[in-house]
């Protein structure tokens, strides 16, 4: 099973059409961190990041991980030891903080690019996560907290996504 970003606009999984936004530069072949670009190719997904004080645990067949406020990820790319990493405890380190205010990181899925063999600069934190207004965003994949809450009953581990 795939999750297919054709355009700026849609995600289509399985006939499902739902809207989306991604960069506000656009797709781009060779990311690099902060051009505001969402890579092009086919990744794998990672597990559901979830706020359990605003939301129930979904149904998904993917493993699931409670948001907490100590959580971010590494998004400094001066940082070797921990740049595009998940961190349970961020102190002193330059990151992407996961317990927001807003709600875009209510739900979101981190998508596996540049996390195998990572090269610092190379772009990280790139996450399919929750937007209510379609606004562009700095790289990431973002959908409706309704669209996100169906793809979930969608998706499972295998599941990739491919962007062009």
């Amino acid at each position: 099973m795939t999750l297919i970003v054709k355009n700026k606009e849609t995600l289509i999984i399985d006939g499902f059409k739902f809207r989306c936004s991604i960069g506000k530069n656009g797709f781009v072949k060779k990311k690099i961190e902060g051009d505001k670009k969402t890579p092009i190719g086919t990744f794998n997904i990672g597990n559901l990041f979830y706020r359990g004080d605003r939301n129930k645990k979904p149904n998904t067949k993917i493993e699931c991980v409670k948001i907490t406020r100590n959580m971010g990820w590494c998004d400094d790319p001066n940082d070797k030891r921990n740049y595009n990493k998940f961190l349970k405890n961020k102190k002193k380190i330059k990151c992407e903080k996961l317990y927001r205010k807003d709600n875009k990181y209510d739900f979101f899925i981190p998508i596996t690019y540049n996390t195998k063999k990572i090269i610092l600069g190379k772009g990280s934190a790139i996450f399919i996560h929750l937007t209510h207004n379609y606004k562009s965003t700095l790289g990431c994949v973002a959908i409706s907290k309704k669209d996100m809450i169906i793809l979930l009953k969608l998706i499972n581990k295998k599941t990739k996504i491919k962007i062009f």
